[in-house]
C-alpha cells in the first residue's frame, strides 16, 4: 500500500484482542522484529480489555519506563482481578508500554536505547520505541476518553506519592484532569511542570483532547506494601471518578497535601559530581537559603563539600535515589504547598 508524501503509512503493530467486543480479553500487541536473537520475531507488549457495553473508556498504563515497579505491578494485579460485570463502558490495560526496558528492569529499551517518554509522537518507520509511541498516539489513545499513566521514580530517583495534572489551555479539559488527580487519592495531588514535555505520552494524550492524569509513587527500582496500596486504591478512585466503575473515591486518612510546581526553578540539579548528602527526608519543609545538600569530592579527602541551597521555599518532593551524582542529575525537586485538602 502506497503512502502519499508526509502521510504516515499504518502501524507495524497489531493487536489480538477486539477492542470492541464485550467480556474480558487477554492478549498482546505484536510488534514484528528481526535480529540475532529472533530473524521473525516479534514484541509482545500484554494488552487486557475488559469491555461491558457502551460508555467511557479508560486506558490505565505502566512501564512507560521499565524500572518502575508500582504501576506494573498494579496492573497486573488488576488484569486477574477486573470483571466485564463490574464495568461501565471499557477499560484497557496496559501494564508494561516498554516490555523490552521492563524485562531487564532499566529506564530505556535494551533494543534500541530509547525512552519511551521521550519519543512521542512516534514514527511507524523508526526504532522500535518509536514504534510503540506511534502505535499508543494513533491507536490506542483516540479510542479513549480518560488516561492514567503510572510513574515513579524508577532506579535514580524516590518521589513522594502524589497524582498529577499540568496547565492546558483548554480550561475544562485542565478542570477535569486536575479533579483526576485529586480523586486518585494519594497523600499530594501536583500541579507538575515538566522539563521537556514535548515528547511526552502526556503531551500527545492532551493534544488529542483526552483527560490525562500521571503519577509519581514511590521510586528507587522497587515497590513497597505502602507504594502498591496507594497506586491499587488510586486506580480504582481513577475508574470511580470517570464513571467505570461504581463506588466511592478512598481518599487518604490524612488531609491530601495540593502542590505546584510553578516553572523549572523547582529543580535542583548538581553541578559536580561525587557522594551526595541530602539534608531533608522526602516529604519534610524546605525554607529558601536552606542547605538541603551537599556534594562530596570522591577523588580526594580533606576536601570540603559544594553546598545547594533552596531557591525557594516547599517540600522536597522527590530526590536522587543512588548516593554517587553526576554533573547534570536532579539532586532534588522542591514544590509549594498550596493547600491542604482535607
Amino acid at each position: 500500500m502506497s503512502t502519499r508524501p508526509g502521510q504516515k503509512r499504518p502501524s507495524p503493530i497489531s493487536a489480538t484482542v477486539d477492542f470492541d467486543a464485550d467480556g474480558v480479553q487477554h492478549g498482546f500487541l505484536k510488534l514484528p522484529i528481526s535480529n540475532d536473537d529472533s530473524a521473525w520475531g516479534a514484541v509482545m507488549i500484554p494488552v487486557t480489555v475488559v469491555k461491558n457495553g457502551d460508555g467511557p473508556t479508560a486506558l490505565l498504563t505502566g512501564g512507560n519506563h521499565g524500572d518502575e515497579y508500582e504501576g506494573i505491578t498494579a496492573l497486573m494485579k488488576l488484569t486477574s482481578s477486573l470483571k466485564a460485570e463490574d464495568v461501565n463502558g471499557r477499560v484497557i490495560i496496559v501494564p508494561m508500554m516498554n516490555v523490552p526496558a521492563a524485562m531487564v528492569g532499566r529506564r530505556t529499551s535494551p533494543m534500541d536505547g530509547g525512552n519511551l517518554n521521550r519519543s512521542f509522537p512516534g514514527d511507524p518507520d523508526g526504532t522500535v520505541t518509536e514504534k510503540i509511541a506511534d502505535y499508543f498516539t494513533r491507536v490506542m489513545v483516540p479510542m479513549c476518553d480518560v488516561v492514567l499513566d503510572l510513574h515513579s521514580g524508577g532506579r535514580t530517583l524516590d518521589i513522594i506519592p502524589f497524582g498529577a495534572s499540568h496547565v492546558l489551555e483548554n480550561a475544562d479539559q485542565q478542570r477535569q484532569a486536575l479533579e483526576g488527580a485529586k480523586a486518585f487519592g494519594a497523600p499530594y495531588a501536583m500541579m507538575m511542570f515538566e522539563l521537556d514535555a514535548a515528547a511526552l505520552f502526556d503531551t500527545a494524550v492532551e493534544a488529542q483532547g483526552k483527560v490525562f492524569v500521571a503519577t509519581e509513587l514511590g521510586g528507587g527500582g522497587t515497590s513497597t506494601p505502602d507504594s502498591l496500596e496507594i497506586t491499587e486504591r488510586g486506580v480504582r478512585n481513577f475508574l470511580i471518578q470517570f464513571g467505570l466503575i461504581e463506588g466511592r473515591v478512598e481518599m487518604p486518612a490524612e488531609p491530601q497535601v495540593f502542590l505546584d510546581m510553578p516553572d523549572a526553578s523547582c529543580y535542583v540539579q548538581s553541578e559536580h559530581s561525587g557522594l551526595l548528602e541530602l539534608t531533608l527526608a522526602l516529604g519534610d519543609t524546605v525554607q529558601e537559603g536552606q542547605v538541603i545538600a551537599r556534594v562530596y569530592d570522591m577523588t580526594r579527602s580533606g576536601t570540603p563539600p559544594v553546598e545547594y541551597f533552596a531557591e525557594r521555599s516547599g517540600i522536597l518532593a522527590a530526590r536522587r535515589f543512588p548516593a554517587q551524582v553526576n554533573m547534570g542529575d536532579t539532586i532534588a525537586v522542591i514544590a509549594e504547598i498550596v493547600d491542604s485538602l482535607g
